[in-house]
């Protein structure tokens, strides 16, 4: 059984999300995720086209050239299958001299990256054992990985903002006073608007970005800057997916546990949070990633790079640490 508020309580969105994704017992990434791809509950880009494996070991072979890393590191690698790809694309000398990790929480997903990967990489159940490992000298990558962080919401009210909380199919809109830091308050909002902060992964961020000392780190995934954020989108971003099915309103909250939930990510918030510890180096659409580290294209690769979809919809931000 879920895991719902002992005393009765309605529970905040966030720890909610929390549960159902990620509890060990119950959560979704802990235990029922069927893997990634066509016989799951969703797909990402790297399940859809090798293009983006290709490119980021492109982006890969240049950073760790350009800083003198022997360490690649990935986080959330889902089925291994973005791995795979970046491992076989990258140049053989490179390849050589480097060493990949996976950090990876979730069990089920571990097991299929195993069997996918064999000795090929180290793994490691959070991203401290992993820059321990690399002496904190390395090049990060991430893809569908910050969207899968739990997040707050929070409603726009006609005299200030309200936080929802849940109960089982049941949703509450609490007045709140003090707002976590997010950029999503400073935009002018109408009554009404909904928006997600991710605080989980704000303190995810500080809990190891002052042990990575040297690299370079591409972070892609849906998302956008906060003026476009949510453009026409009133009731915001969140969206779950069962069995390849679009998941909304109210059914987001039936099958905690069992389904995926995800939001847009917000890449102002990304800059900000990490602004003291890290220089941003551009942000640009996935279309323009491509572009830039891929000498040609298959024609199963244009829906990633198509400006009009995953091109524009997926953001890459490109950063390493203050010199």
């Amino acid at each position: 059984m879920f895991p719902w508020s002992e005393s009765g309580e309605p529970m905040r969105f966030d720890r909610f999300m929390q549960a159902a994704l990620h509890d060990p017992e119950h959560g979704y990434y802990g235990q029922r995720i069927r893997g990634v791809g066509r016989d799951a509950d969703f797909s990402t880009s790297a399940s859809l086209s090798g293009a983006l494996g290709r490119a980021i070991a492109s982006w890969a072979d240049q950073a760790l050239s350009r800083t003198h890393c022997r360490h690649l590191i990935e986080l959330g690698p889902g089925s291994g299958e973005l791995a795979e790809t970046v491992l076989k694309a990258m140049p053989w000398h490179r390849r050589f001299r480097t060493t990949l990790h996976l950090v990876e929480s979730s069990a089920p997903l571990r097991a299929q990256q195993q069997e996918r990967l064999g000795r090929r990489v180290q793994w490691h159940a959070d991203i401290q054992s992993a820059l321990v490992a690399s002496q904190g000298h390395a090049c990060l990558y991430s893809n569908e990985f910050v969207d899968a962080f739990a997040v707050r919401r929070f409603r726009k009210e006609p005299d200030g903002w309200s936080e929802q909380f849940v109960s089982p199919g049941q949703s509450h809109w609490h007045p709140i006073d003090t707002l976590p830091s997010s950029s999503a308050f400073t935009d002018d909002h109408p009554p009404g608007q909904i928006v997600e902060v991710h605080e989980s992964y704000h303190t995810w961020l500080d809990e190891w970005l002052a042990d990575w000392r040297r690299g370079e780190m591409v972070t892609i995934d849906y998302g956008e800057a906060i003026d476009r954020l949510y453009h026409r989108r009133p009731e915001g971003s969140l969206r779950g997916y069962f069995h390849h099915q679009l998941i909304q309103g109210t059914e987001l909250l039936k099958r905690p546990g069992h389904q995926d939930l995800t939001t847009d990510v917000n890449f102002t918030d990304l800059i900000d949070w990490t602004s003291g510890s890290l220089e941003t180096l551009s942000l640009k659409s996935q279309s323009d990633f491509l572009a830039d580290h891929l000498r040609a294209a298959d024609q199963a690769d244009h829906f990633l790079a198509h400006p009009g979809g995953a091109g524009s919809a997926f953001q890459c931000l490109h950063q390493h640490p203050h010199p």
